[in-house]
């Protein structure tokens, strides 16, 4: 029975070193071997890129044949972004180039470094009109570090707006690639690509490995087929990967049984073996993709390598927010589409959590925030789910009187008062590089987030490089929203995590008739707790609809109240069914009707819609 197509469509399977089925065949010649990755910045034209390499390969047929023909998902497509990288063998020539989309993101910096793991090269793709930006410096310098051969070429030299002669400049004085060896094309018309190609080969060295070696082979992406379980993207470094063997992933400590490898052309191809140097598939009946992680190790159960191969690490959240299901009988439904998402997406988190406002959820961890958007829509788009997620938050180091150092990710979680000696939070480098005539109000900008200005450098006239060092608590809000108003779209945005330091920092409570709603509340710097308690109280007196009694909405920092806002109750004229007669008669119902709202403020609960909590938890902070 032939194997079931995991890839893209794209007519029939091309079957290399003949056979059908997972049938043995000679090990490539690695001189022919050519692994190279695409990376630029988000939006520079990698998957545009990589159809025209499709097409003059001819790994697909004209009639198959569709834009961001490797991006999966729908919503990669609608957002004209790549969230999960993608490889694909082509056949140029004599050549063998194993190729990878990977994303362009910062949030998914560790898939890339991964990725690039997995190459002696890489096509570094910058945008002829936009010119430098913080991600492909970042890209850079991990290709570096990874000592791997650069290939630098400017997308998009058909636009009108297009500047190659200046932005081949730019990447001359920034990155030390000489300016005459940038490669000119247009990946939409497909202008300059073949000599692209060309130059891949001929400049990227092919792969090293002994295939007589113990077996190490590179988990650099994995994801989840329902039918067939984790199938993971691997790079054989040494050794030989034969289907049917018994295999050992490293850091997670288990065996598995190789039930199938192949090649993606990019339809799914199996084949009997993997030698070194070549990038395909794994399949070994793992239900998981946290037990096959990127940067796992696989080597032979019989014969193992000595060591794991390098740079392996466990993803870290950054990013922290409560996801509840706007209906609470949905809740159940929220945590099977939780554990359904996380068998293709390991690098977020999440943990059971309960909430007096709203109800039973989830703390989920996410690498950044872009990272926790496409969940969210995911869980709404995929498994139909209505949910609120809160204010995103960062996790803090609390240092108790006790002399304990206890991780808080959620307001909720702090200690209280009294018990705290010292709060640390996480700072970031970050690198925006923006027009010069912005640098004043993104100056501003940062200032105003506890920025400290590290350093600045004009990478031409027009284009400045700004090095800050902020809290990432002011970066998860809405920095990115603002960057990006202040300069028209133009700036670009990296950064590095920079450890922990001590800071002045309380939480602010939110009461609703003296009862604090974990919902709102919030850990902020003391110097912006006030402006933070009397935005919340603002926005929720007129989001709170008015109730049969005065409804005080206040701010506290501990026991002291730093803002107040109330939401006067409906008064109903209970003396309207009177006529004539003493007025003491009147007297007599509006005392009942006080001493009655006097009872029901007493006891009554305050109903806060959800539409309330959706639209508090979305408010700027500017």
């Amino acid at each position: 029975m032939p194997a079931r197509s995991m890839g893209g469509p794209g007519g029939p399977p091309r079957r290399f070193g003949g056979g059908t089925g997972a049938a043995p065949r000679k090990v490539m010649d690695q001189s022919r071997i050519r692994n190279v990755a695409i990376i630029a910045h988000i939006d520079h034209g990698k998957s545009t890129l990589a159809d025209r390499f499709l097409e003059i390969c001819e790994a697909v047929e004209p009639r198959a044949m569709r834009a961001q023909y490797l991006d999966s998902m729908d919503l990669e497509r609608e957002r004209g972004i790549t969230i999960k990288l993608q490889s694909v063998r082509l056949s140029y020539g004599p050549w063998l180039i194993n190729l990878i989309d990977t994303p362009g993101h910062v949030d998914f910096g560790y898939e890339v470094s991964r990725s690039l793991a997995a190459c002696e090269g890489v096509i570094l793709l910058t945008d002829a009109a936009q010119g430098i930006e913080a991600q492909t410096l970042a890209n850079c310098a991990m290709a570096l570090d990874h000592d791997l051969t650069i290939v630098a070429a400017l997308n998009k030299v058909d636009l009108p707006a297009a500047e190659p002669d200046r932005v081949a400049g730019e990447i001359e004085q920034v990155l030390g690639i000489p300016a005459e060896e940038v490669l000119r094309i247009s990946a939409k018309t497909g202008a300059g690509v073949a000599e692209l190609l060309d130059a891949l080969t001929a400049q990227i060295p092919p792969p090293a490995g002994d295939p007589e070696a113990e077996l190490q082979a590179l988990i650099f992406d994995s994801h989840f087929d329902q039918y067939r379980g984790v199938v993971s993207s691997v790079r054989v470094v040494q050794g030989t990967l034969r289907s049917g063997a018994q295999v050992r992933l490293m850091q997670a400590a288990a065996n598995h049984e190789v039930q199938e490898i192949g090649v993606r052309t990019p339809s799914v191809t199996p084949v009997g073996e993997l030698g070194p140097g070549e990038v395909g598939y794994l399949i070994a009946g793992i239900k998981n993709t946290a037990a096959a992680r990127a940067g796992e190790t696989v080597t032979e159960a019989a014969r193992p390598a000595a060591a794991a191969l390098a740079g392996y690490r466990e993803p870290k959240p950054m990013v922290f927010c409560g996801l509840y299901p706007i209906d609470g009988d949905e809740y159940l439904d929220l945590r099977d589409a939780l554990d359904r998402l996380r068998l293709n997406d390991s690098s977020f988190s999440y943990t059971p959590e309960t909430s007096t406002a709203l109800g039973f959820g989830y703390r989920c961890g996410f690498l950044g925030l872009l990272h926790m958007e496409i969940i969210t829509e995911r869980l709404e788009r995929e498994f139909d789910l209505d949910i609120i997620a809160t204010t995103p938050s960062v996790e803090y180091r609390v240092r108790t009187t006790a002399g304990a150092e206890v991780a808080v990710d959620s307001p909720s979680r702090l200690p209280p008062a009294g018990e705290v000696a010292a709060i640390a939070e996480p700072f970031l480098l970050l690198t925006i590089i923006a027009p010069a005539r912005c640098t004043g109000t993104l100056m501003e900008l940062c200032q105003r987030r506890r920025g400290n200005l590290r350093g600045m450098d004009y990478l031409s006239p027009e284009r400045v490089e700004l090095r800050y060092r902020l809290p990432l608590a002011e970066v998860v809000t809405d920095f990115y929203d603002q960057l990006k108003s202040r300069t028209q779209g133009y700036a670009s945005l990296d950064y590095d995590p920079d450890g922990y330091e001590d800071s002045e920092l309380v939480k602010v409570d939110i009461l609703l008739q003296h009862e604090p709603v974990d919902a709102f509340s919030s850990i902020v710097h003391r110097s912006e707790a006030y402006s933070y308690g009397r935005k919340m109280t603002a926005k929720l007196r007129q989001l709170i609809p008015r109730q049969q009694f005065d409804v005080p909405i206040q701010a506290a920092i501990g026991s002291r109240i730093i803002a107040r806002e109330t939401v006067k109750a409906y008064r109903k004229d209970v003396t309207a069914g009177l006529y004539g007669g003493d007025v003491t008669r009147k007297r007599k119902l509006l005392e009942r009707q006080k001493a009655g709202k006097r009872r029901m403020k007493a006891i009554g609960r305050v109903e806060v819609p959800p539409e309330a909590f959706v639209s508090a938890l979305r408010m700027p902070t500017d």
